[in-house]
């Protein structure tokens, strides 16, 4: 009976260890890159918070978290590749045409984010979305 009872409650020791909210363990400022020693785990269940911490490292602070906050999706977004006033190859292919340029972001943006770009040769704004080689591609029309 002994061994059926702590059986049972070495059974669900991991389930109560996941069973706490991701918080973090120190302040985090925004655009900050989670990392595995940025995350503690909380022994509260917030409604709403990430329950695994390894669904935020790697992802990138909205807004500033400070200790012990609980960390939700919605505080984290994918990290970005091109900085505002960056520059950033600005490609555009329509058909056999293609047009490879420079251009300066005037937005911040990760992989397949759509940012404006300034076309440096012509100063024109254009709306283009980023690449994961970094290339700032201008959809056609």
């Amino acid at each position: 009976m002994i061994r059926l009872t702590l059986a049972l409650v070495l059974a669900t020791l991991p389930a109560l260890a996941e069973a706490g909210s991701v918080v973090a363990a120190r302040t985090l400022r925004a655009q900050t890159v989670i990392t595995e020693s940025d995350l503690a785990i909380s022994e509260d269940t917030v409604p709403g918070a990430l329950t695994d911490p390894l669904a935020a490292v790697g992802l990138e602070t909205r807004t500033a978290i400070y200790p012990q906050q609980p960390i939700s999706a919605a505080d984290l977004v994918a990290p970005a590749v091109i900085e505002r006033n960056q520059m950033v190859p600005l490609a555009y292919r329509d058909g056999s045409l293609s047009i490879l340029t420079e251009g300066r972001a005037l937005d911040r943006g990760a992989v397949g984010d759509t940012i404006r770009v300034m076309n440096i040769t012509s100063k024109a704004t254009l709306f283009a979305q980023l690449g994961a080689d970094g290339v700032a591609y201008v959809q056609p029309h």
